[in-house]
């Protein structure tokens, strides 16, 4: 076992791609992983499983079908499994996502922005 801390910041300097998730730890079956985000991403959803944004830098809006929340530095929220989202960010937003091993970044969906899956920073 590594008796090391995780920092966010020197984690989010090791890559710069949009939309494409780098996991920096694992908890039993769920992954930590940090999103640089910008623009939009596309409507999707995670039949499966919840998924929790917490936003570190920035503000990111998630758009649903029938409305949108906010989220700004410090605060998170919880999508629960099913539910149809579209995040954005008007300039760069720094984020964290939880979610189990495996989980593809557009759900079902197939995009040019669906990510590699379990890549490692």
């Amino acid at each position: 076992m590594k008796f090391e801390s995780i920092n966010f910041q020197d984690k989010y300097t090791k890559f710069s791609e949009h939309w494409s998730p780098r996991i920096i730890a694992e908890m039993n079956d769920y992954q930590f992983k940090l999103v640089k985000v910008e623009g939009e991403f596309v409507w999707h959803d995670h039949p499966d499983t919840d998924e929790v944004f917490i936003v570190m830098e920035g503000v990111l809006n998630i758009e649903f079908r029938d409305g949108m929340v906010t989220l700004n530095a410090g605060e998170m929220f919880v999508i629960p499994k099913g539910v149809e989202h579209k995040p954005s960010s008007s300039t760069e937003c720094k984020i964290m996502i939880v979610e189990p091993k495996g989980v593809v970044n557009t759900g079902d969906k197939s995009s040019e922005l669906t990510a590699e899956n379990d890549v490692w920073v």
